[in-house]
């Protein structure tokens, strides 16, 4: 349970976007860098893993990542990163440039990273951070669900 509130906790800490290009390049070396400390890797919506990926798969997940970023997020920018220390990060999230929202939360609604990279092992972060009850009846009155 205390590795639930160590996640949770570090979800809602600060962070630090990473703004340029450049700067996630510098975000990547240092999490290869650091590939044997115990790096879990969540895909947000799916069953959170159990345990750290190997260097070899976080490797992958970082060569794949960048790629889908580039590709999918064609701006000049990076911004869709998120580190709690660039410099010697612990938790990173990464935000799918498809389903943006509004990342920063001033819309007032949490959206969720689409990916995270973290030492603490993951919660299941939709079940943990549930949607606003106003979100659920907006949703239920466009669907017709849950009458």
């Amino acid at each position: 349970m205390t590795e639930n509130r160590d996640f949770l906790a570090a979800f809602s800490g600060g962070f630090h976007g990473i703004l340029r290009w450049h700067q996630l390049d510098a975000l990547w070396a240092r999490l290869r860098a650091r590939a044997g400390e115990g790096w879990y890797v969540y895909a947000v919506g799916e069953p959170p893993p159990v345990a750290p990926v190997d260097a070899e798969a976080l490797e992958q997940f970082i060569a794949g990542m960048d790629t889908l970023l580039r590709r999918d997020h064609d701006e000049d920018y990076c911004g869709v990163v998120y580190a709690d220390d660039p410099a010697s990060p612990r938790f990173v999230k990464i935000y799918d440039p498809n389903h943006l929202g509004s990342s920063c939360g001033s819309s007032g609604l949490r959206i969720l990273p689409g990916w995270t990279i973290s030492l603490a092992p993951p919660v299941d972060l939709p079940e943990a951070l549930p949607q606003t009850g106003s979100r659920k009846r907006w949703w239920q009155r466009i669907f017709g669900s849950g009458k």
